[in-house]
């Protein structure tokens, strides 16, 4: 009885822990339109933790590893606007409120809604950011995208440059999660 006890007790931790996701590259990018001038940048290194058994999500950016058409555009984000130095990252720390209607075997595209607290420039906001996933091989594709208003999270635009950068910016997410413990 002991035996099984024990064998019991590493197969829940085994399976608990195949319900863990990671990315530490995961595509997080950013477009910016307005009549003067279009603005993208694009950030390769987003990393996310998926635990689809409770269905948390959490994740971070650095934001100096977004990259810019323009090393000025570049320098201008970093120093000047969501100041990189100060606050560093950039967060979500959510949860995938229908995560008991997914099904892991299905193949193709299934909606999915988070709902947590986003963190950008020392700022955090309620948010519900709305999805999709589709599992193949045991990899989630998850893809998203919504709007983030500069103004909510104290980013200041000077001025001289506020026609050239849109007061809605829109972000869009591609994450490709792998098993943590294959």
């Amino acid at each position: 009885m002991k035996y099984f006890a024990i064998v019991l007790f590493v197969f829940i931790g085994l399976n608990s822990v195949a319900q863990k996701y990671i990315t530490r590259n995961g595509e997080v990018r950013f477009f910016s339109e307005t009549p003067v001038e279009n603005i993208e940048a694009v950030n390769n290194q987003g990393a996310c933790i998926l635990d689809m058994e409770k269905g948390e999500v959490v994740s971070k950016i650095l934001m100096k590893s977004f990259r810019f058409e323009k090393a000025l555009m570049e320098e201008h984000f970093n120093e000047n606007y969501v100041e990189s130095d100060i606050y560093p990252q950039a967060s979500l720390n959510a949860t995938i409120l229908n995560i008991n209607e997914i099904d892991m075997q299905k193949s193709g595209k299934q909606e999915i809604t988070l709902e947590g607290e986003l963190s950008i420039h020392g700022v955090t906001k309620d948010v519900s950011v709305k999805g999709n996933i589709s599992i193949k091989d045991n990899i989630i594709f998850a893809t998203s995208s919504f709007i983030v208003k500069p103004a909510d999270y104290n980013i200041e635009i000077p001025k001289i440059v506020r026609d050239n950068i849109a007061k809605e910016i829109e972000v869009t997410v591609n994450f490709q999660l792998k098993p943590l413990n294959p």
